[in-house]
């Protein structure tokens, strides 16, 4: 009885083994498949970039005025305002070129020492009175003229102080009305540098390019020209500059004949 269990025992074991042996050439002989497979695929990335001039400007200023009664700070914000849009006539701009927001309020604040009757002193902010402020905005559209004539004027508001208005200027945002065929058409030069890559890398392996098996693109990347500045993962999108650089990546998988 010792001897048949001995024998069964041996007869189980060698059946373990042999199906590993087996499970194990499957598992290498898949492996060494899709190792094949792989090679059968060849995936090149290309770029697609373009230097532009944005065509949109988009520029303003504030200007504030402190009372302490609201009315007052009304009545002084009111005269500033006609002192800035004589301002901006004068520099030959005409009324419907530029907006104003509306009027704007807040409390002000000022923080002041305490000294109590024991001699020991404290901070409390106490009622300042209150500040107006608005804003006037100026913008172009695909008008390089009149681009021109807001950037000229730029530099020259801080003339307002002279007739006493505290106008703080905005920095100009520059943009560009066609995005769409402007990212279009990097994808098309992207996808072709990508192409003729692979073509070159195939002839120089003595290979036939086939069919394209799979597409993607990176991210749409606008930076002002000549920067030095890496791409983002989430893409840049400057708007401080009116001379850019837009490009994108585009990465072409092709299978081989």
């Amino acid at each position: 009885m010792g001897k048949t269990n001995f024998m069964n025992t041996h007869i189980i074991r060698a059946l373990i083994i042999g199906a590993a042996i087996v499970f194990t050439a499957f598992i290498l002989g898949s492996s060494f498949k899709n190792r094949n497979l792989k090679q059968d695929t060849i995936s090149v990335t290309g770029l697609g970039s373009k230097d532009f001039i944005s065509d949109e400007m988009s520029w303003g200023g504030s200007f504030d005025a402190n009372a302490m009664d609201a009315r007052e700070a009304y009545n002084i914000i009111s005269q500033d305002k006609e002192k800035v849009k004589t301002f901006f006539l004068g520099k030959g701009f005409k009324a419907g070129e530029f907006t104003f927001g509306g009027v704007n309020f807040s409390r002000s604040y000022r923080t002041v020492t305490i000294k109590d009757a024991d001699g020991s002193e404290r901070s409390e902010d106490v009622f300042d009175g209150y500040k107006a402020t608005q804003n006037i905005f100026f913008r172009a559209k695909k008008n390089p003229v009149f681009m021109k004539k807001i950037e000229s004027v730029i530099d020259k508001t801080a003339e307002l102080i002279n007739s006493g208005v505290q106008f703080e200027p905005s920095p100009a945002q520059y943009t560009y009305s066609d995005l769409s065929s402007l990212k279009h058409s990097l994808i098309e030069a992207g996808s072709k540098d990508a192409k003729e890559r692979a073509e070159k890398i195939v002839k120089a392996a003595d290979g036939d390019l086939g069919k394209l098996k799979d597409a993607s693109m990176g991210v749409f990347q606008i930076t002002a020209k000549g920067s030095t500045d890496e791409d983002s993962y989430g893409g840049n999108f400057d708007t401080s500059s009116k001379e850019k650089s837009a490009r994108i990546t585009v990465r072409l998988t092709y299978n081989l004949d």
